[in-house]
């Protein structure tokens, strides 16, 4: 193991962004895309150099570079919560919330990955192993897939990736949801089945969809109101059939958004985003309130991203393997993990997060 005394400064922060198309038009309850945004940020110290990313806005590339680089730019490699608390006030005036939090998420990965790097440990290591590997959910099913779409993307998933549970998109026709739903059961046979609306519908919308949907034992409603209406989820939580959990928790940057969510009683499971939330140090956060309320946690998208610092917290249920990143991350990072069995497990013989981005591959998709 290395080491090193007294402080380790850190070096340059670099950021780049990348706009990758999907395979296919995709849509949920809400919105259309064609294309996901990576934003990758790399920090040297002690001849080391630490990775972390997000999913977001090329327009973080300028904040990263121009204010949350100069904040940290005192700041030791080894003190990661000094440098996490640094960027927080960095952005006070802008605002800590949205692309702020996404790209200070960025930043906080890549010095968790520097650290245990210099430290030559991997990071489930360094940040202490709770569970050797973590269970993933397929995520898809957007609402542009024709029925045989839905059926090949899930039934993939539980024939070849073990995945106990699969989550499909609804909200953009909710006329059309039930029969999709059905489309999505007969795929999957005995298999978990969820269903993500991204806050597309009202109360009245949602309990009756629900009562439709129980009949093909969908045993997850995501987000079936906004994510804002803290009272509308909480009185969901009673309406709902008892075996249906509500999940909501995506659109969390902040530690004062997740107690909120908790002390109101919304959800079953709270879901968060390491790519949104303050990155590892923002995830660890979560997750002790979390297991504080006796509350599920799961993760949510970035699997590569989330996979050690998933195995170290408490209380985790399982990891959302969403199609989109699940491709961009196995194109362009070496090390991204493959599922066995339903279970993805980190590379414990590499230092760091263990991936090393594919910059030769990627150049192609560069757009800042």
């Amino acid at each position: 193991m290395g080491a090193y005394a007294g402080s380790v400064p850190l070096g340059p922060v670099r950021a780049l962004a990348y706009s990758i198309p999907t395979d296919m038009p995709e849509a949920d309850g809400t919105i259309a895309w064609t294309s996901t945004t990576l934003v990758v940020v790399e920090v040297e110290a002690g001849g080391k150099t630490g990775l972390g990313y997000t999913y977001a806005s090329a327009c973080v590339v300028p904040l990263i570079d121009q204010v949350l680089a100069k904040a940290i730019q005192q700041c030791d490699a080894f003190d990661v919560p000094g440098a996490w608390l640094a960027m927080q006030r960095s952005v006070r005036n802008l605002g800590r919330e949205g692309l702020a939090a996404t790209a200070i998420s960025a930043v906080d990965c890549a010095l968790w990955d520097l650290k245990a790097k210099l430290l030559e440990l991997p990071l489930a290591r360094l940040l202490g192993l709770q569970r050797d590997g973590v269970q993933i959910y397929g995520s898809g099913g957007f609402t542009t897939y024709t029925d045989d779409d839905l059926r090949e993307q899930f039934s993939r998933w539980i024939a070849e990736d073990g995945c106990r549970w699969v989550k499909m998109k609804i909200g953009s026709d909710p006329a059309h949801d039930p029969h999709r739903v059905e489309v999505a059961r007969g795929a999957i046979g005995e298999g978990g089945l969820f269903v993500d609306a991204n806050g597309a519908l009202d109360m009245k919308q949602a309990a009756r969809l629900a009562a439709v949907f129980a009949e093909q034992r969908v045993s997850w409603f995501e987000e079936p109101v906004s994510s804002d209406d803290l009272e509308g989820l909480c009185r969901l939580r009673d309406l709902l059939p008892h075996d249906m959990e509500v999940a909501a928790g995506e659109y969390g940057y902040t530690a004062d958004y997740f107690r909120r969510m908790l002390e109101a009683r919304a959800v079953d499971v709270l879901q968060a985003d390491a790519s949104r939330c303050g990155g590892i140090t923002g995830f660890m956060r979560t997750a002790t309130l979390a297991d504080a309320h006796h509350i599920a946690l799961s993760a949510h998208c970035a699997p590569a991203l989330h996979l050690h610092v998933a195995c170290a917290v408490p209380g985790l249920r399982h990891q959302e393997w969403f199609h989109d990143h699940v491709r961009i991350e196995h194109m362009l990072f070496d090390g991204a993990p493959m599922p066995h069995e339903g279970v993805i497990v980190p590379d414990l013989s590499r230092p760091g997060c263990g991936l090393e981005f594919k910059y030769a591959d990627a150049q192609q998709y560069r757009v800042h």
